[in-house]
């Protein structure tokens, strides 16, 4: 009979296979969203629904749980804290996915490429209608997922399932505590500026060319730390609709948009995939394929995406520091443009309709309006029919704004389409996560600010390592916060931020 070590060995041996699948099903996703011929798509969605069946029978397979039973309970006492942390989870996994049919498996992973291309073709048509019929099977296919999932989490509603595949622990009714706390903060910041004079912000819109921006691009990753050249490069940079990052360990890669009349949009989209990118790549050597070797929870992996893109990028040391070498690319762009007006201008606040275009004060008001329209579709307040009415009905009363277009309201994200229900929290989770670290890196790190100036992420870069990359999964996200700050998880830092912030920029 084996050891409970023995078993342990095994069950890793199977989780290591598990990893490269699904690691290898990423890069297939990757081509699909970058270098696939429009031709592909229905071959892709049958590629990708068969490589997530066959890791379904993986994870399934009677093996499994035999192999977690001799590592669990008594046999544990034997295992290091970390190799039981791999059997929490590796377990975690395997009750939830034993229960989702195998067939239900494969259909949300060929739909989600079916609908993520109708998404492509009705946004770029402006065509809501053509892209409905694939979104209502994706909320229909994922209900029944979640439905299943409820009664395995133990959690309230199907959609507190949902929030649980990216933030674990997480429900709507806690989230809605913190967004209302959030939502208060970010009205009063907006209140103290509504009659202050705003930052000329129309040099923003001027035209810059693709390869300037490109080569934009190629500093903003030397500065963060991203390599993307030489024999030890570890990621890529490619072209897509809608930004993203994916890969594992030694390949990870990311994407951008360029858009001619908005420059700034794709440094900081680059800042920010990097800011993942570094997530991904710092974690444990030594955990590589292990459940602990992954990334803590998707909120505090858009926290360190968020603390590059905007506590760093935004920051007026990195302005400072980048902005000779913008006007050397964008001359006529910037003529006339200095560190001061461009700090101030990134940094504007100015209620808008796109998410990935807002200020930092209004982006918590675009994920509050996604978070309560997930919570209505899975409560059937809302239909996928009546989406694009509810949706400008919001942004209207949330923001004060107008949509004209589908494609600039319901359409504008990918997340839906991909059947990623229950993301969105994690982007503001990830604000105020990184607000309590920043807190904490300042008073660790005082010199960092000046070294930023100096163009060297080095001591940021080094504490982000030491005190979350290194972590992998080795905590829920509540716990990890708690570890690094000493503090359980408050949105007050991440509003002193702000509110810091926009005293420079408004001088209120």
């Amino acid at each position: 009979m084996t050891t409970p070590q023995e078993s342990y060995d095994q069950l890793m041996a199977r989780c290591k296979d598990l990893a490269v699948l699904r690691a290898a099903n990423g890069i297939v996703y990757w081509d699909m969203e970058t270098m696939m011929p429009p031709a592909g798509l229905e071959l892709r969605s049958e590629q990708l629904a068969l490589m997530d069946r066959v890791a379904h029978q993986m994870q399934v397979d009677p093996e499994f749980p035999r192999l977690l039973k001799r590592t669990e309970g008594r046999g544990s006492k034997g295992l290091t804290p970390e190799q039981q942390r791999n059997v929490r989870l590796a377990r975690k996994a395997y009750d939830e996915e034993s229960k989702l049919p195998e067939e239900l498996v494969a259909a949300m992973s060929k739909h989600q490429a079916i609908s993520v291309g109708a998404w492509k073709r009705a946004k770029a048509a402006r065509d809501y209608s053509a892209f409905m019929p694939e979104l209502q099977k994706m909320i229909e296919l994922k209900e029944r997922a979640a439905t299943i999932l409820m009664r395995v989490k133990g959690t309230r509603t199907p959609y507190d399932a949902l929030l649980d595949l990216y933030e674990p622990g997480m429900t709507a009714e806690a989230i809605d505590k913190v967004f209302a706390q959030m939502r208060r903060g970010l009205l009063k910041i907006m209140k103290s500026i509504e009659d202050a004079p705003r930052p000329n912000t129309a040099f923003l819109s001027r035209k810059v060319g693709i390869p300037a921006q490109r080569r934009v691009s190629a500093e903003a990753m030397r500065f963060v730390g991203y390599q993307t050249a030489g024999p030890e490069a570890w990621g890529r940079i490619d072209e897509t609709e809608h930004p993203f990052t994916g890969g594992y360990y030694d390949d990870v890669r990311i994407t951008t948009h360029y858009y001619p009349d908005r420059f700034v949009s794709n440094l900081f989209s680059v800042l920010h995939e990097s800011g993942h990118a570094l997530y991904e790549r710092g974690l444990p050597r030594e955990w590589m394929y292990q459940p602990i070797g992954t990334a803590c929870s998707y909120g505090i992996h858009e926290s360190q995406s968020r603390f590059v893109e905007n506590m760093i990028g935004r920051s007026p040391e990195f302005i400072e520091h980048i902005t000779p070498f913008l006007k050397r690319q964008a001359p006529k762009a910037l003529a006339g443009v200095g560190a001061e007006t461009l700090f101030k201008a990134v940094n504007a606040v100015e209620p808008s309709k796109v998410r990935v275009e807002a200020d930092e004060v209004t982006y918590g008001l675009h994920i509050i309006i996604r978070f309560e329209l997930e919570r209505d579709i899975f409560e059937h307040k809302v239909t996928a029919e009546e989406l694009p009415e509810a949706w400008n009905e919001k942004y209207a009363r949330y923001l004060g704004v107008r949509v004209r277009n589908d494609s600039e309201g319901v359409m504008q994200d990918t997340h839906w389409a991909g059947g990623s229900f229950g993301y969105f929290p994690s982007y503001a989770l990830g604000n105020i996560y990184g607000g309590m670290f920043l807190k904490k890196m300042t008073k660790d790190v005082p010199g960092w600010r000046r070294s930023v100036g100096d163009g060297d992420l080095g001591p940021v870069r080094q504490w982000l390592a030491e005190n979350i990359h290194s972590k992998g999964n080795l905590y829920d996200p509540a716990e990890l916060v708690r570890t690094v700050t000493g503090e359980r998880v408050r949105v007050q830092p991440f509003l002193d931020y702000l509110s810091a912030k926009v005293e420079r920029v408004y001088g209120t």
